[in-house]
């Protein structure tokens, strides 16, 4: 079992900055056996994916590309996700997860944190 805990939501101006940190804990070497994902959800919209790494690779929606930046501590089994100059589009509650295969298992196991809300101000 995986948990996942989001932080560093706020409220920021337009053009402003925030940096957002899911910290993964129930395994150890937890990024050896998941690939971890941001996606982000505005209010009445669809559950929208932001960035993610996985396979030696770090892939971004292409409107926070130039923007956004993904990274994590393998140490702290904590992933980051700063997020620069900040648009009235990027407002919502930002998620963390994980997708998991441990081990032999052939099966993936998929992990949400509750989210961490962010605002932004034009």
């Amino acid at each position: 079992q995986v948990q996942l805990v989001e932080s560093g939501g706020g409220s920021v101006q337009a053009g402003g900055s925030l940096k957002l940190s899911c910290v993964a804990s129930g395994s150890e070497n937890i990024f050896n056996w998941c690939g971890m994902y941001w996606y982000r959800q505005g209010l009445g919209k669809e559950r929208e994916f932001v960035s993610s790494v996985g396979g030696g690779s770090i892939t971004y929606t292409s409107s926070v590309k130039g923007r956004f930046t993904l990274s994590r501590d393998n140490g702290k089994n904590t992933l980051y996700l700063e997020m620069n100059n900040l648009k009235p589009d990027d407002p919502a509650m930002y998620y963390c997860q994980a997708r998991c295969r441990f081990g032999l298992s052939v099966s993936t196991t998929n992990y949400w944190g509750q989210g961490t809300q962010v605002t932004v101000s034009s």
